[in-house]
């Protein structure tokens, strides 16, 4: 289920993030295995692994989350559902791998959507959420994404949220070997701005944490610690102010007071979901604000050759994935047609046992037919399970051998033969 700025309006998305930070809204739905959850400035997407899939309709589990997420954004099941985008099956792989890639941001090719999807699954592990299948999916979306950038260099033609922010604020600083930074907030966001300000040739940063983590964070270069007690006199002399916290930062009352009698123009970027900054800061003399909302209209069009290769490249891992997946899926079909090859080689090797008649020779030559034997079926079901078969494949084993090919169960024995050879 994804919601994202192509879906949903900043406010829809910043109460889905801000719910996102301290509730977990896949905790406890019914038949979910496990779930990840994606949540960035322009998204928030959750990945369950669900029981099973109907044919027609969406799982269960799926609407309950929908209905849970409009509960808590206060809004109605009809307008959460127009805002969110659900896929199942193939199309959550393709969908992922392309979020991963930067193919679905704002700024196309953006840097730091990869990292932010690793720390999805991350946090899934902590909180024990994950499953084997979830694995395999984020791990290949970011082995996708660190694809898509070597040979298509996309992230390089596109730009971050961050860049992006700051070459909007460039006509509206002073030079940045002279202009005043204080950055506000020490998460992932915060080190790419400290990044990109150093870069363009900003000297000194202040940084000021909500958490009081600013020590740590100081021990970049060029960065200074703007500690609880010193931060009026920072916001006062500041050109720039950024913000990137999972909190809200900066109220109108307290910018007000810090910039009493000054006369100096003073930007203030804030990049963070829910938003850090009191919108009214905007109606203060010599104060203009760029929130997420904002930046986003400026996003560049992407370069479309760049722009092709790379979903290119995300639709052949996506359809590599659903194979190696269905071939996966024929592991049970496959299990129990052999082990029914298995069971009666046994018989066969303790009748002639018995009769005095089994030499290492014969054993030898039976086993070696009997992998043949199997061989073949063995590749055809595999081929089968990735065309979309397998239910053909189940009927068919079920029809013949009478046993039960069904994932999680062993293939059943004729009561009163043994499935494996005595010693």
């Amino acid at each position: 289920m994804s919601v994202s700025h192509r879906t949903a309006d900043f406010a829809l998305l910043e109460r889905l993030s801000a719910d996102a930070a301290t509730i977990d809204p896949t905790h406890g739905l019914s038949s979910v295995r496990g779930a990840v959850v994606v949540a960035t400035c322009n998204r928030y997407e959750s990945y369950l692994d669900v029981d099973d899939i109907p044919i027609m309709g969406e799982p269960p589990a799926l609407t309950d989350l929908l209905t849970r997420l409009a509960e808590r954004a206060g809004i109605d099941l009809d307008r959460m559902r127009a805002s969110a985008r659900t896929m199942t099956g193939s199309r959550v792989a393709a969908h992922l791998f392309a979020v991963a890639s930067g193919l679905d941001s704002v700024v196309v090719g953006e840097d730091e959507i990869a990292g932010q999807v690793r720390r999805a699954l991350a946090d899934a592990r902590e909180a024990g959420s994950t499953t084997p299948a979830l694995e395999r999916v984020f791990q290949m979306a970011s082995t996708t994404s660190r694809e898509v950038k070597n040979i298509t260099g996309i992230n390089a033609a596109g730009r971050s949220m961050v860049r992006l922010a700051l070459d909007l604020a460039e006509s509206r600083v002073p030079a940045w070997d002279r202009v005043n930074v204080l950055l506000i907030g020490t998460g992932a966001y915060a080190g790419t701005t400290w990044a990109a300000l150093r870069e363009r040739g900003v000297d000194q940063i202040g940084v000021a944490s909500p958490s009081g983590r600013e020590h740590v964070f100081a021990q970049r270069d060029g960065v200074a610690p703007v500690g609880a007690s010193a931060r009026s006199v920072a916001l006062a002399q500041a050109d720039l102010v950024v913000t990137s916290t999972r909190v809200r930062t900066l109220e109108v009352t307290e910018l007000r007071r810090a910039r009493d009698g000054v006369d100096r123009p003073l930007l203030v970027i804030d990049l963070g979901l829910p938003a850090n900054v009191d919108k009214q800061v905007d109606t203060l003399p010599g104060v203009e604000l760029l929130d997420l909302e904002t930046i986003s209209l400026h996003a560049p069009v992407a370069e479309l050759d760049t722009s092709a290769q790379a979903m290119d490249l995300v639709q052949q891992a996506a359809a590599s994935f659903d194979r190696r997946s269905a071939e996966q899926s024929a592991g049970p079909a496959i299990a129990a047609y052999r082990g029914r090859v298995d069971q009666v080689l046994t018989e066969e090797l303790d009748r002639l046992a018995a009769r005095g008649r089994l030499s290492e020779e014969t054993e030898r030559a039976l086993r070696h037919f009997a992998g043949v034997l199997v061989h073949e079926p063995t590749t055809r079901v595999r081929r089968l399970a990735a065309e979309g078969r397998l239910p053909e494949v189940h009927e068919a084993i079920g029809t013949l051998y009478g046993i039960s090919p069904e994932p999680g169960t062993e293939a059943r024995s004729t009561p009163g033969h043994r499935a494996t050879r005595s010693s």
